[in-house]
């Protein structure tokens, strides 16, 4: 299964690299399913495996000129607070067991995994039917407002389930900012970097990580996007994500039947 993994590791890499997004919510499910990492250690994993790799893969885009670092700044800030209030004072409070049927108990670990699946469902959907515009617009107070607080909210996600938020980010930039795509998805990596990292470090069980195939890991998912961040100059990258969300699509139904059944 680890051979699997590894390979699986080289795919979230390089859509990462391709479409800025994506990626980091498959970390998590092959860190539980194909490594058997117990799933909340696992969104540890994702965080650094996601903020590495993204970090590297943003130089390409920043030579480029394809990061709007002003906009990252009013989407970033608020995010990195989110991530900390979740990773350091909400998460630390739910307790294992959350809900308690005659048929069927609800752990944390197992709502972390429905919510991945629910995340990638939604994530699918704006893959395969949202049309994203490629207009430039002056922002507003309004927008710059709108997007601090998307930035705010997907920070408290990536501290619960340790994604990197990036299906979330490039529809909030393009949509609030009219950012270009491609602009978008070098911004996205920028964010998720930082953000992603920011979550590894306030994370309380960092020293359960078993380095060497985290660095492992994270090596085979550099190579992958730094050959999404190739391709990625060569290849529109939207026309990518209508794919990209059939296998989202699929996998989240998978693990949502996986973990109900």
């Amino acid at each position: 299964m680890e051979i699997i993994g590894f390979i699986a590791a080289i795919g979230i890499g390089l859509i990462l690299g391709l479409i800025g997004a994506g990626g980091s919510i498959l970390t998590v499910p092959v860190m539980v399913y194909l490594f058997r990492i117990e799933p909340y250690l696992a969104t540890t994993y994702s965080l650094f495996i996601v903020g590495i790799s993204s970090l590297i893969g943003m130089v390409p885009y920043g030579k480029n000129k394809l990061v709007d670092y002003k906009t990252s700044f009013f989407f970033g800030i608020p995010s990195i607070l989110g991530v900390f209030i979740m990773r350091h004072y909400i998460h630390p409070m739910l307790p294992n067991e959350i809900i308690s049927t005659p048929d069927m108990i609800w752990t944390k670990d197992l709502l972390v995994m429905l919510l991945f699946a629910l995340l990638m469902l939604k994530a699918s959907f704006n893959m395969i039917f949202k049309k994203e515009s490629s207009t430039i617009a002056q922002k507003s107070k309004s927008s710059i407002l709108k997007i601090g607080i998307q930035g705010l909210m997907i920070g408290l996600l990536v501290g619960l389930v340790g994604a990197g938020g990036g299906f979330l980010i490039i529809p909030a930039l393009v949509i609030f900012n009219k950012m270009p795509i491609k602009t978008a998805i070098g911004s996205s990596l920028f964010i998720i970097a930082f953000n992603s990292l920011f979550g590894f470090l306030s994370s309380k069980n960092v020293l359960a990580i078993h380095w060497p195939l985290l660095l492992e890991i994270t090596g085979i998912a550099i190579i992958g996007m730094l050959l999404g961040t190739w391709l990625s100059q060569r290849i529109d990258g939207s026309k990518l994500k209508p794919f990209f969300g059939y296998f989202v699509l699929l996998m989240g139904i998978l693990i949502m039947m996986n973990e109900l059944l």
